[in-house]
């Protein structure tokens, strides 16, 4: 019961976390086109986007594995 609350909050927050650090990039830069375009490598994050860019990502995939924890229990 609570591992899928938890799981929900990890994964909605990470996707939040993710998009923030995406926007802080677009903020920086101003270059929209490197988002879209999103499998070129030209994002040249600072390192604190980096970090919440990581931070999101591995928010998302916590709750991925919570996710298969919770249903081999």
């Amino acid at each position: 019961m609570y591992l899928a609350i938890i799981e929900q909050f990890l994964f909605l927050g990470g996707l939040l976390v993710y998009l923030v650090s995406l926007a802080m990039y677009a903020g920086r830069t101003k270059d929209y086109k490197s988002l879209i375009e999103f499998w070129k490598p030209t994002i040249n994050m600072t390192k604190r986007e980096f970090n919440v860019n990581r931070a999101g990502l591995t928010m998302m995939v916590a709750a991925v594995a919570i996710r298969i924890i919770n249903f081999l229990i």
